[in-house]
């Protein structure tokens, strides 16, 4: 009877009820493991420089052999570099963009790969409406080149992905890859290359929103591209400055951290220019562990903001000490 008036009560369960009534101790109830969620939250990491706030996007990642893309090296040396770090090829690699308020700007660098490079990429817009801001709020879009990765996000299938924004580029990137008479010469691989340029620019050319400018340019208060020509014909990087604090984003200055910070003069496939490529990276390195200011690039592992400082014949990366904003 006083089993029977536990189970009614409810304050036990059957299994625990068994338990007391054979052993005079209680049974343990199984539960079933939880399943694995399989998913990750939209990525997006703020920061303050100086009076602009600084966002961090992930465009999502992807995994690249890089044992088999650097050059000026070789697979072997490669492994080894990586394997320093706990790392191997293929190599997972952050494809980033950044976003910076400045108080009357909201501008965007970089867009992201869109649909162009798989179902791992493309998620720069729900990165972007987590973070707090909607696309038809980015007032500029700075390009720091046109290869896909950074370019796929302005578009929403032949559409304007960020109906209001003003894309500047430099104008020897726009001049190469949405030339007519470069398409008509282009083969394999680069043919499609120039496609995908022309395709995804085509909404803000025929709207007057592409405005290119050319070499070291100020852009907004705070904001000037700086002309790193080498990877591609107009790569460039942005400077971003308040209250005399400075963050540099570099594009695609380098891919590799566990590689290229400490040997500069590994290069990559993708590059145009391998020798001007290797010279520019080389000078932002020197600036960048002279001065100390912070440094973001496209192909650092996410959240992707640190610092670079001298470390025998090469340079180390020192990530950003994560603190959440107030």
């Amino acid at each position: 009877m006083q089993l029977k008036n536990l189970l009614r009560s409810g304050l036990f369960s059957s299994s625990i009820l068994a338990g007391i009534a054979v052993f005079g101790i209680p049974a343990i109830s199984a539960h079933a493991a939880a399943p694995m969620a399989k998913t990750s939250a939209p990525g997006f990491y703020r920061t303050m420089l100086g009076d602009f706030e600084v966002t961090v996007l992930s465009d999502g990642t992807v995994s690249l052999p890089v044992d088999k893309l650097l050059t000026n090296t070789t697979p072997e040396k490669v492994g080894k570099a990586l394997a320093k770090y706990h790392q191997q090829s293929p190599l997972v690699t952050s494809v980033n963009a950044y976003l910076i308020n400045t108080g009357s700007k909201l501008v965007l660098i970089d867009s992201g790969a869109g649909v162009f490079f798989g179902p791992t990429l493309g998620k720069l817009q729900s990165s972007l409406k987590a973070s707090g801001y909607q696309p038809e709020q980015i007032d500029e879009i700075y390009i720091t080149h046109m290869h896909a990765d950074h370019i796929g996000g302005l578009v929403d299938g032949d559409k304007a992905a960020f109906p209001n924004a003003i894309v500047r580029i430099d104008q020897h990137d726009t001049d190469y890859w949405l030339s007519q008479a470069n398409l008509d010469k282009a083969t394999g691989d680069a043919k499609g290359s120039f496609e995908k340029s022309i395709a995804i620019l085509k909404p803000y050319v025929q709207t007057g929103k592409l405005k290119s400018f050319e070499g070291d340019t100020g852009l907004v208060p705070g904001v000037k591209a700086v002309a790193s020509h080498g990877h591609t014909p107009g790569h460039s990087i942005y400077k971003v400055e308040s209250k005399g604090q400075t963050l540099v984003l570099w594009g695609d200055l380098m891919h590799v951290a566990a590689v290229q910070f400490a040997d500069p003069s590994v290069t990559i496939q993708f590059d145009s220019d391998s020798k001007a490529a290797y010279a520019q990276r080389q000078k932002a390195y020197a600036d960048a562990a002279q001065h100390g200011y912070l440094i973001g690039a496209a192909h650092l592992s996410f959240p992707a903001l640190g610092y670079v400082h001298k470390e025998g014949k090469g340079y180390a990366w020192t990530p950003l000490n994560y603190a959440p904003l107030p």
